[in-house]
């Protein structure tokens, strides 16, 4: 991509007897080559024309020159890209390959009315900005931030996305909520100090299925960790159930999530769940000849010993029932460990070791989902003065994981990134040097001969081309 550096020559140690000289007069070269991938990932899934879908802009289309996909697409592009800071963009706009992915019609930018324009085919970082600083309600008669997010259409947008993933409905699916702690730096509204972090931060709530991002809802960090989860299992279970009204759901959590409304509630509408039990001195005593009985292990094998118990439980006042309870007494070389979990799935579907090993475990996968978005995606850059611009930012990197993944599920099976992280994608497989030329019929992308991951682009391209585009969406 293009610089404003002045004519530089740039001498760096010599190499023997031959000086190295470097400078920047290479042409117009982009280092996101390998990005044209998620823009066949995009033509395949639709994920971003979805999400664009759910603004309204109400500027005058005859004033604009950025229409609001192009704008989403470019913000989405780039998080997938690496580049986190709206600061960026003011370089970025230059670039004539994100252009191409955000789908401008003329990527060289020489379309632009205004001579300051020429060359920048994208948008800046004030026109960007724009987006998150819109208020809920402007219309046409705003005078600068008119378009607007329908709150409840991204909602169903990331269920939609979620739901088109698969080709049949699945028997079974196992639905993990979570909360996590996202840093404040400043002082944006929704701030408070959170005892349990330590720290001045929100707390986001989580709905992932497997790899699906099925919710990220920005949460101030003064209430409690379930707050708002049944609102969003009830509209998240009837979605699903408009297309899948056989399947089985199971709802899986930590402790944090074991309340009597979510465990009602589940039980009312037909929904199994499985959730961490804090523990207590009335449910260690159940495990108490367990207990023992682990320890002796421990000490014949100077190995960590589990033991399960399957019991009936109620607690004094909190439950409205007696519910199935699985306890864990293990025993570590730090003494005893024990742990519950509470279910209403039967002893003939999971055995106590089955559920608390292989179904209660499993959950920890969606930690390193949450991990994955928040580091790879850049979830955290949650800094703008108020909660409804921070929410967007969290949704555009929600957008950006979820287009991330399904390239990963579409065009990287069988290949070494199959089941690679985000951040292993993107260094591998869309960090590739690249030259590009703008003809009048053609876009010239020309890549690094000596990227060592060229037969693996291939394999990717080979793979997504060979699919079909999702049907046309109502």
């Amino acid at each position: 991509m293009e610089t404003q550096c002045n004519e530089q020559l740039f001498n760096f140690q010599a190499q023997n007897r031959r000086e190295v000289v470097a400078k920047f007069d290479g042409g117009t070269i982009s280092t996101d080559g390998g990005a044209l991938l998620l823009r066949e990932a995009e033509r395949l899934t639709g994920i971003i024309a979805d999400f664009a879908a759910c603004f309204t802009d109400h500027r005058d289309p005859e004033l604009i020159e950025h229409r609001v996909e192009h704008l989403i697409a470019q913000r989405i592009y780039a998080l997938a890209l690496g580049y986190e800071d709206l600061n960026d963009h003011d370089q970025l706009r230059h670039d004539p390959l994100l252009a191409v992915l955000a789908g401008k019609d003329d990527p060289s930018g020489n379309d632009r009315l205004r001579e300051r324009d020429k060359g920048k085919a994208l948008a800046g970082k004030s026109t960007l900005n724009r987006l998150e600083l819109t208020p809920v309600r402007a219309d046409s008669k705003s005078r600068y931030k008119k378009i607007t997010v329908n709150r409840h259409a991204v909602d169903k947008f990331f269920v939609d996305a979620f739901l088109r993933a698969y080709d049949k409905a699945p028997e079974q699916i196992i639905i993990d909520l979570d909360a996590t702690d996202d840093l404040i730096h400043g002082n944006q509204s929704g701030r408070f100090f959170h005892g349990y972090y330590g720290n001045y931060c929100y707390l986001p709530l989580y709905i992932f299925c497997g790899e699906h991002l099925l919710c990220s809802r920005l949460r101030p960090s003064d209430i409690d960790a379930s707050a708002g989860s049944v609102r969003e299992l009830e509209r998240i279970v009837a979605q699903i159930r408009q297309s899948w009204p056989d399947v089985q759901i199971i709802i899986r959590g930590d402790s944090g999530f074991c309340r009597e409304n979510i465990l009602c509630w589940c039980e009312n509408n037909g929904v199994d769940y499985v959730f961490g039990l804090a523990k207590n001195e009335r449910l260690t005593a159940e495990l108490a000849a367990e207990l023992v009985q682990a320890k002796e292990q421990y000490e014949q094998t100077g190995k960590a010993a589990r033991v399960f118990r399957d019991f009936t439980y109620s607690t004094l006042n909190s439950w409205s029932r007696c519910r199935r309870v699985v306890g864990k007494a293990e025993h570590l070389a730090q003494g005893a460990n024990p742990r519950f979990v509470v279910t209403s799935l039967s002893q003939e579907q999971y055995g106590a070791c089955s559920l608390y090993e292989d179904l209660y475990c499993g959950r920890g996968d969606m930690e390193n989902r949450i991990k994955e978005q928040q580091l790879c995606l850049f979830a955290d850059r949650t800094s703008a003065a108020t909660m409804r611009a921070n929410q967007l930012r969290l949704w555009f990197s929600s957008v950006a994981y979820t287009l991330m993944t399904a390239m990963r599920r579409l065009g990287l099976k069988n290949t070494e990134l199959a089941h690679a992280q985000c951040d292993t994608i993107r260094l591998k497989l869309l960090k590739v040097g690249a030259q590009i030329r703008v003809t009048v019929r053609k876009v010239w992308v020309s890549l690094s001969q000596s990227w060592p991951y060229r037969e693996i682009f291939a394999m990717v391209y080979q793979q997504l081309r060979n699919l079909h585009p999702m049907p046309l969406r109502c």
